[in-house]
């Protein structure tokens, strides 16, 4: 829940701090920049949940099924943070 709420903070202020920018394409700019840093982000995380899924003796078929995907899709998914 702590983290929840931290999450929520920051965002906040993330938006607080873009919203300062008075011209609308440094605005923008600014906004796409975010938006890649923080995919990034979630596929490297996502990447190390599904390595770590594999690293526990289960099968890429195993390991997609349990996040909802295909195996060779898990595999990919767990290469892209490289």
């Amino acid at each position: 829940m702590a983290d929840d709420f931290l999450s929520t903070q920051r965002a906040a202020l993330i938006a607080a701090a873009v919203a300062t920018i008075s011209d609308p394409v440094e605005r923008y700019n600014m906004l796409t920049l975010l938006l890649k840093l923080v995919t990034n982000d979630i596929k490297a995380a996502k990447a190390d949940v599904a390595s770590q899924l594999k690293q526990e003796d289960r099968t890429w078929d195993e390991v997609g099924e349990l996040l909802g995907v295909t195996g060779s899709r898990a595999e990919q998914i767990s290469r892209a943070a490289r």
